[in-house]
C-alpha cells in the first residue's frame, strides 16, 4: 500500500497559515504596524482604500532591511525576534512568529520597498500568491513601505465573507487606536480613500487620548496610578456620568500590547459599582506592566488573549486602584455624607488667632411694653365682628322651615348614573390587559394573545420607519435652540455617510464639523433628551451589522431606531394605549416577529387553558 501523508506546498501552507493570521483587512494593518514599531521608527503613514479591500499601504522611517533580509522575511517562520525556546518567555517586541508577510503575501499582491541607513540603493520586491515576480534594486529613502493590494484575490470566499466598507474600515480604525495609543513618541498618519483621519504627534499619553478621541475626552478623564511589585498600572479611566451604552472605549494594554480579559473588565466594572447608570459600561484605557515571563502571549493566533500566572492579584490590585483613582478624585461617595466643604478652614487661616465676636444690642428694649392697651382693642374689635357675622344669617330662619311634603320634589343627581346590576344593559367588555406592565393581554374567541409590548412596538416602528426613508418623508420637529451633540472623528464620518436616510425620517443637521454636529430638527418622536442616544445606537449598528447594499442601509438604520424608540418592558399603558398599539401591529405586513425574527406575541387556546383544570 502507498504511502498517503505528504508535505504541503509551501504556497499552500502559507494560505493555511493566512487563515488564522488574516482574518480581514484590519488584521494585515495590524501586523504591518508593529512591524513598523518593531523596525523602531518614529513616523508611520497609513494609507487604506475601499477599506482596505483595494489597498494598504505602510510606510514608515526605521531601520530598513538589507537585501537578503527582505526576501527572506517573506518565508514562513522567519523572525529577528526569538533564536531559541527561552526567548518565548521574555518578549518585548511585537511580532514573533515570522508568519505574518509570508501570510499576506500568500493571498494579495505585496509590493516591499526598503532601504538602511548605510546601504546606497534600496530593494523592491513584488510577490503575488507567494510567488516572487521580480526584485531588484531601487533608490528609495531610508525606511520600509510595504503595498497590499487585492486581498484576498486567490480566495474569492474569503472575500465574500467580508462585511460592508464601514464595517471592515472600522475595524481597522480599531487597530490603529490600539497601535497608536501604546506609542505616544511615533507620529502616526491615518488616509482613508484620500482624505485624512487622524494627524497624531508626538504627545504624552493623555495628549494622544485627546486627539484620537476628541478634544472634549480631557475633562472626561481620571487618572489611575499604581505600582507595586507585582504590577505596576497607569492610565485613565472615564468619569461615570460619561458611560456608554456599548463598550467601544474599553483598552488593556499588558506591556504595550492590546489584550481582551473579561477577568480584569470584572475587575474594573466592580470598582464603577454603584456610580453607572442601569445598561451603561464604564470606559477606561488602562496600561498594565508585568514581568515577561509571568505571562503566555502565544496561547492565542492574534496575540490578543494573554494566559497570567496569578490572575487573582491582578484582579485584587487592578481593582482597588481604580476604586482609590474614583475616591481620591472624588467621583466615589464619601462616608461623611453631611460635610459641607464651605466649613473648611482656607490654608491662609491656620495660624491666626481665633477671637471671641462681639454683639451689639439695646438692653433697655422691652416687647412687653404696651400689651395691655392691645389686647383691650383686639377684644372691642372681636366682638364688633362677631356681630357683623350673624347679620348675614338674619331672614334665614323663615326658609329653613321645610315641610315633610317638600322632599317629594327632591332628588340627587347620582340617581341618573346609578344603575342595577340586573338591567338588561351590557355593559363594554375591556379586551386588553397590562401584566408585569410587559405583557398586553388580548382576548380573542379562540383565547388569548400574550403580547411582548416592546417587541411589538419594534415591528410597528420599524414598518414606520422604512416606509418614510424609502417612499415618503417623515415629520420632523424644528429646534428653538440646536443640540450640539459630541462624537468622535470615525463616528462623524458614519453619520455623515447615512445623513441622507436621517433626514429622511426627521434628523435635521445644520452643521457637521470635525468632531461634533448640530441638530435643528429631530423626528417627532423623538425628544431632546434621546436624540443623542439614538445616533450613538445608530453609529454603533453602522460599525457591527451594515452590509452593502443601498437598501440594506436603510433596512438598518430603520432597525436600530426601531430599537432605540420603542416601548421599553416595565412603561404602563392605559387602555387606549395598549389597544393603539395592538391595532398597529396586526396592521404590520408581517406582525408576528420582530425586525430581528423574533417572536412578537404566542397565542393560548381555551383548550390549552382547559387542560390545565383537569
Amino acid at each position: 500500500m502507498e504511502d498517503v501523508i505528504q508535505l504541503l506546498p509551501d504556497h499552500v501552507a502559507n494560505q493555511i497559515a493566512a487563515g488564522e493570521v488574516v482574518q480581514r483587512p484590519a488584521s494585515v494593518v495590524k501586523e504591518l504596524l508593529e512591524n513598523a514599531i518593531d523596525a523602531k521608527a518614529t513616523l508611520i503613514k497609513l494609507i487604506v482604500k475601499d477599506a482596505g479591500k483595494t489597498l494598504i499601504q505602510v510606510s514608515d522611517n526605521g531601520t530598513g532591511m538589507s537585501v537578503s533580509d527582505a526576501r527572506l522575511s517573506f518565508e514562513r517562520h522567519a523572525t529577528s525576534k526569538i533564536k531559541n525556546a527561552d526567548d518565548l518567555f521574555k518578549l518585548s517586541t511585537k511580532g514573533f512568529r515570522g508568519e505574518a508577510l509570508a501570510s499576506i503575501a500568500a493571498i494579495s499582491h505585496v509590493d516591499l520597498k526598503t532601504k538602511r541607513p548605510i546601504d546606497e540603493v534600496g530593494t523592491h520586491i513584488k510577490i503575488e500568491g507567494s510567488y516572487v515576480n521580480f526584485q531588484k534594486d531601487i533608490a528609495s529613502p531610508k525606511g520600509t513601505t510595504v503595498l497590499v493590494k487585492n486581498l484576498f484575490f486567490n480566495v474569492p470566499a474569503r472575500r465574500n465573507f467580508l462585511k460592508s466598507n464601514i464595517v471592515e474600515t472600522r475595524h481597522i480604525i480599531d487597530e490603529f487606536h490600539r497601535v497608536a495609543l501604546t506609542h505616544p513618541d511615533i507620529t502616526f498618519s491615518f488616509y482613508n480613500n484620500g482624505a485624512e483621519l487622524f494627524n497624531l504627534p508626538v504627545s504624552n499619553v493623555r495628549q494622544r487620548i485627546v486627539n484620537i478621541f476628541g478634544s472634549k475626552t480631557n475633562e472626561k478623564l481620571v487618572p489611575v496610578q499604581e505600582e507595586t511589585e507585582v504590577l505596576k498600572i497607569s492610565g485613565f479611566v472615564f468619569k461615570p456620568e460619561f458611560a456608554k451604552k456599548t463598550r467601544g472605549e474599553q483598552f488593556f494594554f499588558v506591556n504595550n500590547r492590546f489584550i481582551r480579559s473579561s477577568y480584569l473588565n470584572h475587575a474594573v466594572n466592580t470598582a464603577f459599582e454603584g456610580l453607572l447608570r442601569p445598561k451603561t459600561h464604564a470606559s477606561y484605557l488602562l496600561f498594565l506592566v508585568v514581568d515577561p515571563q509571568s505571562i503566555d502571549i502565544n496561547i492565542h493566533p492574534t496575540k490578543t488573549e494573554i494566559k497570567f500566572d496569578d490572575e487573582q492579584t491582578l484582579y485584587a490590585i487592578l481593582r482597588a486602584s481604580v476604586k482609590h483613582a474614583l475616591g481620591q478624585f472624588n467621583i466615589a461617595p464619601i462616608l461623611d455624607f453631611n460635610r459641607d466643604k464651605n466649613l473648611d478652614t482656607p490654608y491662609g487661616f491656620d495660624e491666626k488667632i481665633v477671637q471671641n465676636p462681639m454683639v451689639d444690642f439695646d438692653k433697655a428694649f422691652n416687647p412687653f411694653k404696651g400689651q395691655s392697651s392691645l389686647i383691650g382693642s383686639k377684644q372691642s374689635s372681636r366682638g364688633n365682628h362677631i356681630n357683623e357675622w350673624e347679620s348675614l344669617y338674619v331672614g334665614l330662619e323663615s326658609k329653613s322651615n321645610v315641610t315633610s311634603d317638600n322632599f317629594k320634589e327632591v332628588y340627587f343627581e347620582s340617581d341618573e348614573n346609578q344603575n342595577s346590576m340586573f338591567t338588561d344593559e351590557i355593559k363594554e367588555i375591556q379586551k386588553t390587559f397590562q401584566l408585569k406592565n410587559k405583557y398586553i393581554i388580548h382576548t380573542i374567541k379562540s383565547g388569548m394573545l400574550v403580547i411582548d409590548q416592546h417587541r411589538a412596538h419594534q415591528r410597528v416602528l420599524y414598518e414606520e420607519f422604512l416606509e418614510q426613508i424609502t417612499i415618503k418623508e417623515a415629520i420632523s420637529q424644528q429646534l428653538l435652540f440646536p443640540l450640539k451633540l459630541e462624537f468622535g472623528m470615525d463616528e462623524i464620518n458614519i453619520l455623515e455617510t447615512l445623513r441622507p436616510q436621517l433626514e429622511q425620517t426627521g434628523f435635521m443637521f445644520s452643521m457637521v464639523a470635525k468632531e461634533s454636529m448640530e441638530l435643528c430638527g429631530i423626528p417627532a418622536t423623538v425628544n431632546n433628551e434621546q436624540a443623542l442616544l439614538v445616533l450613538e445606537q445608530v453609529v454603533y449598528d453602522a460599525q457591527n451589522e451594515l452590509p452593502d447594499t443601498h437598501f440594506s442601509q436603510t433596512d438598518m438604520l430603520s432597525k436600530s431606531l426601531a430599537k432605540s424608540l420603542a416601548i421599553k418592558s416595565g412603561q404602563y399603558l392605559s387602555s387606549d394605549e395598549r389597544d393603539h398599539l395592538v391595532n398597529k401591529l396586526f396592521a404590520c405586513k408581517d406582525p408576528t416577529t420582530t425586525p430581528t425574527n423574533q417572536p412578537t406575541f404566542i397565542t393560548i387556546n381555551v383548550e390549552d387553558l382547559d387542560k390545565k383544570f383537569m
